[in-house]
């Protein structure tokens, strides 16, 4: 249980969900972490369950001056960086009829601006050799009704993953997407969507995969350590999809 021995690993978005899933597997295997969320008690309480080793910052992933402030306190804590795991994201459904500017703004700047600038401002932070994982979703190569917004940032951050595998190879960091498919995260509750109308999706969801179920955030924690640790070292530009099979059959 050693695979992150030494290794300083962040984590947007690790209050909750995979990222809190994703900074328990990290920590077993010997990272320090640093998780950030956007609400101070739910950042707080998380870090308190995590346990030594664990450290909460609240930060939001859309606003740049709270990405400047986290890099410069997570190099003031540890140093460096060696995995980042740009999780934070949102996922607001709404038809296209619906849609206003507002959202898709908040919804481009979260999960797309967001872990752009803060991989630009993490790199003289990132260690040579270090490890970059960007939470994608089977939506960026599938086509659901009312994820237009959500699908097309996730598309995006799948092309930011190519060019950025050629930018920073030099320095032999790596950058990988990590594509889930329904998941059993709290992210099912946050859609805008009634409690029968979320219901009804999910059920919908899990009779497209194959394997008949959502996954769990536990699987998805799995998948996000092979991409960090060296097991991964011949991994790059790759986007590792756990989806139960949902967009590969």
């Amino acid at each position: 249980m050693t695979r992150l021995k030494n290794k300083i690993a962040l984590i947007t978005g690790g209050n909750s969900g995979i990222g809190f899933a994703t900074a328990q597997r990290f920590l077993a295997e010997g990272a320090q972490v640093v998780i950030t969320g956007r609400r101070p008690d739910a950042v707080a309480e998380a870090a308190e369950q995590l346990g030594p080793g664990a450290t909460g910052i609240v930060a939001d992933a859309s606003k740049l001056e709270d990405i400047e402030r986290l890099i410069g306190e997570v190099k003031q804590l540890h140093g460096q960086i060696d995995v980042l795991f740009l999780n934070a994201g949102i996922a607001p459904f709404e038809d296209i009829e619906q849609q206003t500017p507002e959202v898709y703004d908040q919804v481009f700047a979260t999960n797309v601006r967001g872990p752009y600038f803060t991989i630009q401002k993490a790199l003289p932070v990132l260690a040579d050799g270090a490890s970059i994982v960007i939470t994608g979703s089977v939506v960026g190569v599938k086509g659901f009704a009312g994820a237009s917004v959500y699908s097309a940032t996730k598309a995006a951050v799948r092309s930011l993953a190519r060019t950025l595998t050629a930018e920073l190879a030099p320095r032999g960091i790596r950058v990988n997407i990590l594509s889930p498919g329904p998941i059993e995260t709290p992210l099912y509750g946050k859609l805008g969507k009634t409690e029968e109308e979320v219901n009804e999706l999910a059920t919908a969801f899990a009779a497209m995969v194959p394997l008949g179920r959502f996954g769990g955030a536990d699987e998805t924690a799995n998948a996000a350590l092979f991409l960090a640790s060296d097991e991964s070292s011949f991994v790059t530009g790759a986007d590792l999809h756990v989806d139960g099979g949902l967009a590969q059959v």
